[in-house]
C-alpha cells in the first residue's frame, strides 16, 4: 500500500476541485507532479518527508482526479498562472501561509510561476528535470524538437492530438513515459493504475493537451512580461536533473536558472532518467534533506 498514514481528500481551491493526499507533521511542504502522472508519483518520497514535514500532494488542475476546466481558444484556464493560483489558494485554505515546494516536470513549471506570482508564500523551491519554459523555446533546435517531440504534438489544435491519444490511451502512456527505455514494471503498480485511471477519465487527455498549448502560447506571454518587469525567483532554489536524461545533455541547467533567479542556487544531476523521485528516491531525499533543512 502506498502513502500509508496519508489522508485522501478533495478540496475546492480557486473554484477548482483538487484531489490531494496529506500526511506528516511539521513545516508545510507542497509536492507537485508532472505529465502524464498524478500525485501518486511521490509515493517513494512523500512518506519519508512526512517524518519531518506536513506534506501536501495534490493533482494539478486537469490532471488526475482534480477538476478539468473547459477548453478555450487561448488555453488560459491551463496557464501556469491559473494552476499556480489554485495551489496558492489550496495551501492558504489549509492554513499554510508560507511553505516549501518540490516539483517535477510540468509541476515544476507551475512551481516556477507560483514563486513569481506568489513569492511571499514560497519559502524555498526545488525543481526537477526542467529549465524554464521560455528558455526551452528560445533555444529550440533539432535536438530539442526531436527529443521533446511531444511538446509540439500535444500543443497542436484541438482535437487532433486528443483523437490520436484516445485510440489507445495505455499505448500512448507507454510512449510518453519512455524517453528512456522502460518496461511496464518501472512504475509501482498502484501508481501506474492511478495514472491510467486518470487518463481514462473524461477531460483528462484534453486538459493535458491544453497544458501544452498554454505552454506554447499564453505562458510565454506571461514569462516574457515577467522578464521585462524584472520578476525573478527570489527564494533559495535547488535544481535537480536526471543524469540519464536530456536536460544535462542539452543545457547547463544551473547557468540557465541563474538567468531567471536570484539568491542561493544549487543543484546537481541525479543517477536516474526523467522520473527522479521514482527511479532514485534515495538520492532525491538526500538532496532535499540538505536543502530543506
Amino acid at each position: 500500500m502506498i502513502f500509508e498514514g496519508f489522508t485522501l481528500e478533495t478540496r475546492e481551491a480557486n473554484g477548482v476541485p483538487v484531489r490531494l493526499r496529506r500526511g506528516g507533521d511539521g513545516p508545510p511542504l507542497l509536492l507537485l507532479h508532472g505529465n502524464p502522472q498524478t500525485h501518486a508519483m511521490w509515493h517513494r518520497v512523500a512518506p519519508v518527508l512526512a517524518r519531518r514535514f506536513t506534506v501536501v500532494c495534490p493533482d494539478l488542475r486537469g490532471y488526475g482526479f482534480s477538476g478539468k476546466p473547459a477548453l478555450s481558444p487561448d488555453s488560459a484556464a491551463f496557464s501556469k498562472r491559473a494552476m499556480a493560483a489554485d495551489l496558492a489558494a489550496l495551501m492558504e485554505g489549509l492554513g499554510h501561509r508560507r511553505f516549501g515546494v518540490v516539483a517535477h516536470d510540468r509541476g515544476a513549471r507551475v512551481a516556477h510561476r507560483l514563486a513569481l506570482d506568489h513569492a511571499a508564500l514560497v519559502d524555498r523551491l526545488c525543481v526537477m528535470d526542467i529549465v524554464p519554459t521560455l528558455a526551452h523555446f528560445e533555444r529550440t533546435d533539432m535536438a530539442f524538437a526531436m527529443g521533446y517531440w511531444h511538446w509540439f504534438f500535444l500543443a497542436q489544435k484541438h482535437p487532433l492530438p486528443e483523437r490520436m491519444i484516445r485510440r489507445d490511451v495505455e499505448d500512448w502512456f507507454r510512449l510518453q513515459t519512455s524517453r528512456e527505455p522502460k518496461d511496464d514494471g518501472f512504475f509501482h503498480p498502484e501508481a501506474r493504475a492511478d495514472y491510467l485511471a486518470a487518463l481514462r477519465l473524461e477531460g483528462t487527455v484534453e486538459s493535458i493537451c491544453e497544458d501544452y498549448r498554454a505552454a506554447a502560447g499564453i505562458d510565454l506571454d506571461h514569462d516574457r512580461a515577467s522578464r521585462a518587469a524584472g520578476e525573478r525567483v527570489r527564494c533559495p532554489l535547488l535544481v535537480l536533473w536526471g543524469a540519464k536524461g536530456r536536460i544535462g545533455t542539452w543545457y547547463e541547467p544551473l547557468k540557465i536558472w541563474r538567468d531567471f533567479a536570484d539568491g542561493t542556487i544549487e543543484g546537481h544531476p541525479v543517477n536516474s532518467g526523467h522520473y527522479l523521485a521514482e527511479e532514485a528516491p534515495g538520492e532525491v531525499l538526500e538532496a532535499l534533506d540538505g536543502f530543506l533543512g
